[in-house]
């Protein structure tokens, strides 16, 4: 199985078994320069994600929540686990994948200019971020607490940063209050085992949507934010990665 085809059965899983609207873009399709090299996606080849829960054995979906920051019914974890189970077939097709493996697929990563220091990528980040207005509300020095917490001296330097455009994120929230679990964007900065430094966040490249009628209901201002987003983050991590100042 190619890759891309992969990654388009992964986020179909997750998005199947989270019952929650997909918000990505096709960064092919927006023209942005710096995401001129992205391969356009190709058509998923598995079955109908809307036609999932029809079959037999898959639990049905709680009421799901129509007005403005109106809840969607709680999914139990055995309706959760029925709908994983119903999906992973897709994800042994032509391959095997563990824990690893899907962490990785779900990674947008960048590895930072060699001699660049941690200070230098961190800097050009939020140098970027400013001026593409994305607002930064927040950071985590993970390896401090190791060294605090755990008295691990030896753990590579990770850090994580917490972004916000405050407009998207009030379209998301009417639109489904549990998608702030997911809020804010982040990314994270870290070193390796070759203390390489790696600039990375959760990949919402979710194109192979675009297959599917009516993007699985996705509105379309929230298409638009998220194609923002997505294009901002990226471009802020390539200039991190190129110490952009």
């Amino acid at each position: 199985m190619k890759y891309s085809s992969l990654k388009q059965t992964l986020f179909a899983t997750l998005a199947v078994s989270l019952a929650i609207p997909a918000m990505a873009a096709d960064p092919a399709s927006t023209g942005n320069p710096y995401l001129s090299n992205v391969p356009a996606s190709t058509a998923p080849t598995f079955p109908s994600i809307l036609s999932l829960p029809s079959l037999p054995g898959i639990p049905k979906l709680p009421v799901r929540g129509t007005r403005p920051y109106e809840m969607s019914g709680i999914v139990p974890q055995n309706v959760k686990a029925g709908l994983i189970k119903s999906v992973m077939p897709l994800m042994s097709m032509g391959t095997r994948m563990d824990l690893k493996d899907v962490m990785n697929i779900m990674t947008i990563k960048y590895k930072a200019k060699p001699g660049l220091t941690f200070d230098e990528v961190k800097a050009s980040m939020e140098l970027k971020a400013n001026q593409l207005n994305f607002k930064k509300v927040g950071e985590s020095a993970m390896w401090k607490d190791f060294q605090a917490v755990l008295g691990d001296m030896n753990a590579p330097r990770i850090e994580v940063y917490h972004y916000c455009d405050i407009a998207v994120g009030r379209e998301m929230l009417r639109y489904s209050p549990e998608s702030a679990v997911y809020m804010p964007c982040r990314f994270t900065i870290m070193e390796d085992a070759d203390k390489n430094i790696w600039v990375m966040t959760l990949d919402w490249d979710t194109a192979w949507l675009d297959s599917v009628s009516g993007r699985m209901g996705t509105p379309d201002v929230l298409w638009k934010y998220a194609v923002e987003i997505r294009d901002k983050m990226d471009v802020i991590m390539r200039a991190a990665a190129n110490g952009d100042l």
